[in-house]
């Protein structure tokens, strides 16, 4: 007699779903579900092999004996194996063992769908039922004004398990611990989101998360995955919102993962040309695959229905467009219209986004993409991918190669800082200071800046200035904001001993001041990604290093002047043409004293003249401070 009882989760409609790719909530059906089945307490066990000769499960409760518990392959061709075993419960580890119609290869895999792991290097599944005990009502009901495109968008960017360590116990802070104290800190800073770094469970340290091997299960170093969820529910009571890092871009060859599954190519794309990354050797997904596509989507899902997700910032989609990304002549091939475009992912992106939106209309997706690959964050229905925003790496690179130069030579780059605006509404763009900016020999946000100790710190405040008042949305990788000496180190706690120093610690007070006069003033997001939200007074003054620009907000009278000073020479008496209004007044200085400045040039008393200056009918004069970012409301 079978150890194994006969049953299944899936309706025909459902096999139809998974089979044309349109099935978007496989994490119901596939994976272990421990359940009551005929008064007997066991675990529902389904996975998809469909070159599997058999198919076994395999864990502590069989000793791990091949053959003890064999699933049964459903008759429509499905692919799917499954049955229910009747003594598996809640935190029982297991495998399946597969042994493979090609050449009776055996393989010993990981659940793709399993919703927990165990802890690395260990890497069985667990069987899992999650368990949510929400209390975040009120952002959920209100989330759609807090992630809406028109809404501020301030984003601090974490690596969990290196943020904040327990030195004397040598470990990351818990999901629970970081429900205290991350959530604490953020608030603080008045970050209105986080952006997670991969938390998907993952077998490599170094990868940072970025190979994924357990796409359902948030990772068990930091703890269970319903303590991730309070950790999630703690930053939503706390109005913060969650952005969750999402790789569909490639997955590694772990012997466990999901490479070479059953003993074929079921996951990664047959062709090596297609289906392999050389730069971090690793495997890509077969987009053109239906089965393959319902498991993306319904993973992207996934975070965001079982885990209350704002959002999913997706990894490398450049290196998802297109065919010849990385490759030499000879190592890849062209679609079918004789391009590079891989029309088969970007179909997949089309899908994916729609799938979201559709059924999370109140969130987010943000493509990393890194090329001038048209209308990413245009919607499919007029031509472009469908997501919500795209990361702006043009800006990135051009604004940390202008900042690395020596004040005195910026006079001679100055089309470097102003080139944004140029296509900056091309695209829906957060403009990012990620973790890829602080590793491998880049040196810290502080080591780029030129000049003594405190013009670095001058040079971060205006910098951080430009940022939050240039058009689009904003991210700043963990440290940055209060100007860490040393690279980001994905082993090491953040040198948080360096707030005892009165200059970081002013940094940090500028941001956090910064963020909220963001939060505070429309004229910084209602229109951040609209033409109509700025206008420029002054870009060619570079012999001074100074840019003038205006942001406006809906109504007429949200409206912002900001004045840069790009260089440690003050600018006194600096006449500037002014847009309508009858008054200015400071409310953000980078130069002040608290903030580490000189404070030496206040502004406090601005008048308004008839004079003509830059094309407008009004000016005034005003004394620029060194290396600073001033802010005036303007009425």
């Amino acid at each position: 007699m079978s150890n194994v009882i006969t049953y299944s989760k899936f309706t025909d409609f459902d096999i139809d779903l998974f089979k044309s790719g349109k099935h978007f909530r496989l994490y119901d059906k596939l994976g272990s579900f421990p359940m009551e089945l005929n008064e007997e307490k066991g675990t529902y066990f389904a996975v998809w092999a469909p070159s599997a000769k058999n198919v076994s499960v395999i864990g502590d409760f069989n000793y791990w004996i091949e053959g003890e518990h064999p699933l049964n392959v459903r008759w429509d061709g499905s692919g799917i194996w499954e049955g229910f075993i009747k003594g598996v419960h809640q935190g029982d580890i297991y495998k399946y063992k597969i042994q493979s119609h090609h050449n009776d290869i055996k393989t010993e895999k990981s659940d793709p769908y399993a919703k927990r792991f165990e802890h690395p290097p260990k890497n069985a599944s667990v069987v899992w039922e999650l368990n949510s005990n929400w209390n975040d009502e009120q952002w959920m009901k209100d989330r759609k004004k807090h992630n809406a495109l028109d809404r501020p968008f301030s984003v601090y960017e974490v690596h969990l398990t290196s943020w904040k360590r327990m030195v004397e116990e040598d470990r990351s802070l818990s999901y629970l611990e970081l429900a205290d104290e991350l959530v604490n800190y953020v608030k603080k800073m008045n970050f209105t989101h986080v952006e997670l770094m991969p938390v998907m469970e993952y077998p490599f340290d170094p990868s940072w998360g970025y190979q994924v091997t357990g796409y359902f299960a948030p990772t068990s170093r930091l703890g269970y995955p319903e303590e991730f969820m309070q950790l999630v529910d703690a930053l939503h009571q706390a109005n913060i919102g969650v952005i969750l890092d999402w790789v569909p871009s490639h997955f590694p060859e772990d012997a466990h993962g999901l490479g070479n599954f059953d003993g074929t190519h079921v996951y990664e794309h047959p062709d090596r040309k297609k289906g392999y990354h050389p730069d971090w050797k690793s495997l890509i997904f077969n987009y053109g695959r239906n089965e393959v596509r319902s498991f993306l989507i319904s993973n992207a899902l996934f975070w965001l229905d079982q885990y209350h997700a704002d959002g999913i910032r997706v990894d490398a989609v450049a290196s998802m467009l297109f065919l010849d990304y990385s490759r030499e002549d000879g190592e890849w091939e062209p679609n079918k219209y004789g391009g590079r475009e891989n029309l088969e992912a970007i179909s997949f992106m089309k899908e994916l986004n729609e799938a979201v939106y559709e059924n999370f209309p109140d969130v987010q997706t943000i493509a990393e993409e890194s090329t001038s690959y048209p209308m990413v964050s245009k919607p499919t229905y007029i031509g472009g991918l469908g997501f919500g925003m795209k990361w702006m790496m043009g800006w990135m690179n051009d604004t940390l190669t202008y900042f690395a130069k020596d004040p005195a030579y910026r006079k001679y780059h100055q089309d470097d800082i102003t080139f944004s605006l140029n296509y900056a509404f091309s695209e829906n763009f957060m403009l990012p200071l990620s973790h890829d900016e602080v590793v491998h020999g880049k040196g810290s946000m502080f080591e780029k800046m030129p000049g003594d100790e405190w013009q670095k710190m001058a040079n971060l405040r205006v910098l951080y200035g430009y940022m939050l008042t240039h058009p689009g949305t904003s991210l700043l990788f963990q440290g940055n904001e209060f100007g860490q000496r040393n690279e980001w180190n994905f082993q090491q706690s953040l040198d948080w001993h360096q707030l005892d120093n009165e200059l970081h610690k002013q940094l940090s007070n500028f941001v956090s001041d910064l963020n909220l006069l963001y939060k505070e003033q429309p004229a910084l997001f209602e229109k951040q990604f609209d033409q109509d939200g700025f206008e420029w007074i002054d870009f060619s003054d570079d012999q001074n290093s100074v840019m003038i620009y205006v942001r406006k907000g809906v109504h007429a009278s949200e409206k912002l002047l900001i004045a840069l000073n790009l260089t440690p020479v003050p600018r006194e008496n600096y006449h500037i043409g002014l847009p309508e209004c009858s008054s200015l007044e400071l409310i953000m200085n980078s130069d002040n004293k608290k903030y580490g400045g000189s404070g030496n040039y206040p502004n406090k008393k601005t008048r308004i003249k008839n004079e003509k200056k830059h094309g407008r009918s009004s000016s005034t004069v005003l004394d620029l401070p060194p290396l600073a970012a001033m802010i005036f409301s303007v009425k």
